[in-house]
């Protein structure tokens, strides 16, 4: 029974809700990018207050949305009740975002 192919369906799912609940408190970094440039040095030291850095992403493209650098979804902003939220409008595939996990380890 090592490789688990004689257990039954239900035990399966109950093993995996288990799993699943040992891993919920692991904490995450959730990042939004809304863009990215390459900047010289010389370019970044002299940045001050009202300068304006352009962004390789169009106003109207979807975020990025990482966990832990990983890319998981695109999202839009909203405002909710005064502050910043993300609307999630596009889930990556599941073999994407373990595809991403395995070039990180």
């Amino acid at each position: 029974m090592s490789d688990m192919t004689d257990v039954p369906a239900v035990a399966a799912d109950a093993q995996s809700g288990r799993n699943m609940r040992m891993l919920a408190d692991i904490p995450l970094r959730l990042s939004v990018e809304v863009g990215s440039t390459s900047l010289k040095l010389s370019e970044l030291l002299d940045l001050a207050e009202g300068s304006v850095v352009e962004l390789d992403r169009q106003a109207n493209e979807l975020l990025d949305i990482l966990v832990n650098g990983t890319l998981i979804a695109k999202g839009e902003v909203v405002t909710v009740n005064g502050r910043f939220g993300i609307r999630i409008v596009d889930v990556v595939a599941t073999d994407a975002r373990l595809a991403g996990l395995e070039r990180r380890a």
